[in-house]
């Protein structure tokens, strides 16, 4: 997979920007705050119509426009697509594939995969259980197109669902018929969602398991899921549940905690309130793990899922590295960038070029970024 040429407009605080690329290594150069973050934002939106910096596309538009418009050429399978969106808030966005017009986002999302790999995700480890969601939702969806729908289909039920309990918040007297219809429809939407996830995370953690040990020689990487519905969830047992038996407990589990939401006005059960737990040595990383250790922890699992996506797709991923070299020490690094190879088209920002030996820095296309406008381009 290759991004020939991205345009934007009206993109953040991209007026009009064009660039064309012609090699697998590319390099974003500026200083802080000046768009190569929000570039790498435009070409993950183009993946997968998901942004994890912006709660709503409104945000993704320049200040003071009405719209922005973001437009890429990408080879896939030798294949030429010219993928094209339009955020014009309060319409719906408008997609399109070589001029054609695509209603679903399943269609449009098959198009170009990547994995994205910023500052922010060496933070996973220590962050909030919905940053580890996000990331689980974000890095499924590159592998199975549908799996935004079914998790916005999940959510609109649970709005409902809450505002329904807001209405009749500690009255366990109240007609609850309403409330049942919601419950089931939610024992089968989530279902799917965490049987997806079960089955993302049992692949990843194999592949992650043999990167962390490349690492850290001595250290073994363990995955556990941590479910509202069937409980905490290893990967190394044989234990697997079919998408009717997780159905099956998410209803038992609506059933037992129905009380407990009523007087709460809450949604507590579902694939909305689970986490995911790592452990190293079989001792919980959050807690107990080193800084440098998480960052171990994140690479491998970086690295999996760029070899995981691959697989599936049958093709290889475009990489975008966000200023997380300078967060990495020369191990770390050098292993990222070996590891990467001369087949995977990466794009990087950083400040300059000083984390980079001569040898990586040959064949890259260098772009310097100030204030949104590309100031000059130079191939090494």
């Amino acid at each position: 997979m290759f991004i020939k040429s991205v345009e934007l407009k009206n993109y953040r605080n991209y007026e009009d920007l064009s660039l064309e690329f012609s090699s697998d290594k590319i390099l974003l150069i500026g200083k802080n705050a000046q768009g190569k973050t929000n570039l790498l934002e435009a070409l993950y939106y183009l993946s997968c119509l998901n942004s994890a910096r912006a709660k709503t596309d409104s945000e993704l538009i320049l200040w003071n426009k009405d719209f922005a418009k973001l437009k890429a050429v990408v080879e896939k399978h030798e294949i030429e697509r010219e993928l094209e969106i339009t955020i014009n808030p309060p319409k719906r966005k408008e997609l399109k594939v070589n001029g054609i017009k695509k209603t679903k986002s399943a269609d449009f999302c098959t198009n170009l995969s990547v994995v994205s790999f910023s500052v922010n995700d060496l933070l996973l480890l220590r962050g909030v259980p919905d940053d580890r969601r996000s990331w689980l939702d974000m890095a499924i969806s590159q592998i199975y197109p549908a799996y935004p729908d079914r998790v916005s289909k999940y959510n609109k039920i649970r709005t409902q669902k809450n505002n329904l309990l807001k209405e009749i918040k500690g009255n366990i007297n109240a007609d609850t018929s309403l409330l049942d219809v919601f419950n089931m429809q939610l024992s089968v939407s989530g279902s799917n969602i965490i049987f997806l996830r079960l089955k993302f995370l049992k692949e990843i953690q194999k592949i992650a398991m043999e990167k962390h040990i490349q690492i850290a020689e001595n250290e073994i990487l363990t995955t556990v899921y941590n479910s509202t519905v069937s409980g905490d969830i290893d990967f190394c047992s044989k234990n697997e549940f079919s998408v009717e038996e997780i159905a099956k407990q998410f209803e038992q589990k609506l059933a037992e905690r129905k009380l407990e939401e009523i007087i709460r006005a809450q949604s507590l059960v579902g694939p909305h309130r689970d986490d995911v737990s790592f452990f190293i040595n079989n001792i919980e990383a959050k807690k107990f793990a080193s800084q440098g250790q998480q960052r171990t922890i994140v690479l491998s699992l970086k690295l999996a899922e760029l070899e995981l996506i691959k697989e599936k797709i049958e093709d290889t991923p475009v990489l975008l590295l966000d200023d997380v070299l300078a967060e990495l020490d020369n191990i770390r690094q050098n292993y990222l960038l070996n590891t990467i190879g001369t087949n995977i088209q990466t794009i990087i920002t950083s400040v300059d070029t000083l984390h980079f030996d001569e040898k990586y820095l040959e064949n890259v296309e260098i772009f310097k970024i100030s204030n949104g406008t590309l100031v000059n381009q130079v191939k090494f």
